[in-house]
C-alpha cells in the first residue's frame, strides 16, 4: 500500500460524486445503471479485489426481484453493483457516512430504522413499489459479519416480496485470498473498525477474490418468516461449505 494507492481511490470517489452531481440528473434509469456499474468495477480494481460470477443464469433478465444476501462489509454494495445495479436497503447509519452515504442516497439506496417496526414496514412497502419493476438488495442480517457465519435473517423486508408477488433469490458473498485461495476477512467490517482502518485493511491485504454465488427462488408461495428462513438456509448452506474451501484462480 502506497500514497498513490490512496491519491487514486480519492480521484475515483470524487469522479463519482462530479458524476452524481452533473450527469445523473439527465440520464435514464438504464444509464444510470451502466455509470453505476462502472464505477464499481473501478473501485474494486482499485482495492484489488477480482470478480466471480456463480450461477448468474439463476436471476431473470428483466423485471424486478428481491435480492437477499449476508452481509460483510461496505464493499458488498461495490461488489454487487459490479454485476447487478439495483437499489439497496441500508441502516440509516449509512447515511450520515461522509461522502460514501451521500452518493449512497443518490443512487438510490432506501434507509431503515433497523429497530423501528412502523418505520419497517413503511420500508415494505416502498419496496414492494418498487419491485413492480426493479430489482432490489437488502441485508437481512440486520449487521456485518466475519464472513465465517450467517446470522439468523429478520424477516420484515420480506414482507415486501409478499406484496409484490415477486421473487425473492438469495445471493451469497464470500472473499477469498487472492494469493492463496483461502478465506479472507480482510474485507469484514465489524466491531468498533472505523471506515478508514477498514480501507487500509483492504489495500493491504490485495490481491482478493469476491465470489458471488446466486441461489434459486423458491418454488411455492411463502410468508415473509417462511421466505427469511429458506434464504437464510440457502445462504447458510454455501458458507459453511466454504471453511474448508480453497479457490483456484
Amino acid at each position: 500500500m502506497n500514497l498513490i494507492q490512496l491519491i487514486r481511490i480519492a480521484l475515483h470517489v470524487i469522479q463519482g460524486v462530479a458524476t452524481l452531481l452533473f450527469i445523473f440528473p439527465f440520464r435514464s434509469r438504464a444509464r444510470k445503471n451502466q455509470h453505476i456499474q462502472k464505477w464499481s468495477k473501478g473501485l474494486l480494481h482499485l482495492f484489488g479485489i477480482r470478480l466471480q460470477v456463480k450461477h448468474p443464469e439463476r436471476l431473470p433478465l428483466q423485471g424486478g426481484f428481491l435480492l437477499a444476501s449476508n452481509h460483510i462489509s461496505w464493499i458488498d454494495i461495490a461488489t454487487i453493483h459490479s454485476f447487478l445495479p439495483c437499489q439497496f436497503v441500508a441502516k440509516s447509519e449509512v447515511a450520515r457516512w461522509p461522502i460514501f452515504g451521500w452518493m449512497a442516497k443518490e443512487v438510490g439506496t432506501i434507509f431503515i430504522q433497523r429497530d423501528n417496526l412502523r418505520h419497517g414496514k413503511e420500508i415494505a412497502e416502498k419496496v414492494a413499489g418498487i419491485l413492480a419493476s426493479n430489482p432490489v438488495s437488502i441485508f437481512p442480517e440486520g449487521t456485518s459479519t466475519a464472513g465465517d457465519q450467517v446470522l439468523p435473517f429478520r424477516p420484515n423486508l420480506f414482507e415486501a416480496a409478499v406484496l409484490a408477488r415477486a421473487p425473492v433469490y438469495s445471493l451469497a458473498i464470500r472473499y477469498f485470498d487472492g494469493k492463496t485461495g483461502k478465506p479472507s476477512k480482510a474485507t469484514a467490517f465489524v466491531g468498533e473498525m472505523t471506515l478508514v482502518d477498514s480501507i487500509l485493511l483492504i489495500l493491504r491485504s490485495k490481491p482478493l477474490l469476491v465470489e458471488l454465488v446466486f441461489l434459486p427462488a423458491p418454488s411455492l408461495d411463502l410468508d415473509r418468516k417462511a421466505l427469511a428462513e429458506f434464504s437464510h438456509q440457502q445462504i447458510n448452506s454455501v458458507v459453511s461449505a466454504e471453511r474448508n474451501l480453497k479457490i483456484t484462480a
